[in-house]
């Protein structure tokens, strides 16, 4: 779906390079996620994929074209949800969607996309009287107005209650599989975690690993084994290498003869490999 190639780019005002020559693939079909720390350029390589950024080095191809020759028809295809949802307040969330409607050829069914974010009951109240995660819901809807093959997502659970978060992944699941391709942008690494087909980590400008969550966690993660069981009313815990641990006759007295509480593998969390990757926590901000 996309292809870019040895990007490069400097703000006006600025000396050094924000994005210093980046190079990856987003596969049709694919939900890609976009990490990194505040300031490492994820933002600013989203708006140079949906062409709000210009005069860059490289090359960025959408569906074999090169951006610089799309023209207008470019944003019937794509559909966008910023992180600081952006709505007329003083109109009601039917008005607001009707006004963009009309910037499209093609138009989605409203009233279902409202009833599945859970705010068509709210649908003639002002935006103004929405709460931060009604806006975000109305965002993701308005992103998926014009039918579009690909959507840009910047943090899109952020703010959201647990429940309403999971439909919005849901949602993100059903476009993926009706054949959309999704580039997502979080903080909330549990969401990339549970959606992504592939994560790319951006550290000042360069990417830094680009690999699936599940071949990050091994890369990453001990190859140890970690059993919890309960003997003389205490729990004990023991670890044990992977490597060879069918031959392991102390784990094999352990979970044949033993109480098992608990087994985990040392398989690590992408909020660990984050760190790892990128040298810094993270920002919820």
């Amino acid at each position: 779906m996309f292809k870019v190639e040895n990007l490069r780019f400097t703000y006006p005002k600025n000396n050094e390079e924000t994005i210093k020559g980046i190079s990856f693939e987003i596969a049709r079909g694919e939900i890609f996620g976009f990490l990194g720390p505040s300031g490492a350029g994820k933002s600013t390589t989203q708006k140079l994929l949906i062409k709000l950024l210009e005069n860059y080095e490289g090359t960025i191809s959408f569906n074999g074209q090169n951006i610089t020759e799309l023209d207008h028809s470019f944003y019937e295809k794509i559909g966008v949800s910023f992180e600081m949802p952006i709505h007329f307040s003083k109109m009601t969330a039917m008005e607001n969607m009707n006004f963009f409607l009309k910037l499209y050829q093609n138009n989605a069914d409203v009233e279902m996309l409202m009833k599945e974010v859970g705010l068509w009951k709210d649908r003639n109240k002002k935006v103004s009287e929405f709460s931060k995660g009604m806006k975000i819901r109305l965002n993701i809807v308005r992103a998926l107005l014009n039918q579009p093959e690909m959507l840009f997502l910047d943090e899109p659970t952020n703010g959201i209650d647990p429940t309403n978060a999971k439909i919005l992944k849901d949602m993100i699941k059903v476009f993926r599989n009706h054949g959309g391709t999704v580039f997502i942008t979080s903080h909330i690494m549990s969401d990339i975690d549970q959606l992504c087909d592939r994560v790319a980590f951006i550290v000042d400008g360069q990417i830094k690993e680009i690999d699936s969550p599940r071949n990050l966690k091994i890369k990453y993660g001990k190859r140890t084994l970690t059993v919890e069981y309960k003997e003389d009313g205490q729990t004990i815990g023991k670890q044990y290498s992977m490597d060879d641990i069918g031959q392991n006759k102390d784990f094999l007295e352990i979970i044949q003869h033993k109480k098992i509480e608990t087994i985990h593998s040392g398989e690590t969390t992408l909020e660990d490999i984050f760190i790892q990757v990128t040298g810094v926590g993270l920002n919820h901000d």
